[in-house]
């Protein structure tokens, strides 16, 4: 029973976090296109909020997935799972390029166009769609 809560809380973390990570590029997609300084610091008051509550769903989504993978055996010793970890490394890398970004914002140093941002929103998509067709279909 305290596998399927695990199990349950991870996919609600997961789905959390994704979300912020959908976002948080869209945010940067208008302060690309933003002249207005009042609005800009709007944007950046938005996505700094943002990015700290995406960083709070992160870390137990993480948690959780470690419990399940070490604890409970889920994927242990499978091809799937190793790559699955690689996607989610490849997130956790990205989640930290996005404070990167920010940082870049909040200095003026933004130097990409929103046409740029609106490709790098669909990283995040890439990497989700990867994880849920391993974990879900175990092609190897």
């Amino acid at each position: 029973m305290a596998y399927d809560w695990i199990k349950a809380l991870h996919i609600v973390f997961i789905a959390s976090w994704f979300a912020g990570l959908f976002y948080l590029p869209r945010i940067y997609v208008n302060l690309a296109m933003e002249t207005e300084p009042a609005a800009q610091q709007r944007l950046l008051a938005m996505a700094r909020k943002l990015y700290r509550f995406m960083t709070i769903l992160m870390v137990p989504a993480l948690v959780l997935g470690l419990v399940l993978w070490l604890h409970y055996g889920m994927g242990r010793g499978s091809g799937w799972m190793h790559a699955k970890l690689a996607i989610v490394l490849l997130l956790v890398g990205y989640h930290h390029y996005c404070k990167r970004l920010l940082k870049q914002f909040e200095r003026g140093e933004n130097s990409r166009s929103h046409v740029w941002y609106r490709w790098f929103n669909e990283l995040p998509v890439l990497g989700m769609f990867g994880a849920v067709i391993l974990v879900v279909v175990k092609p190897f």
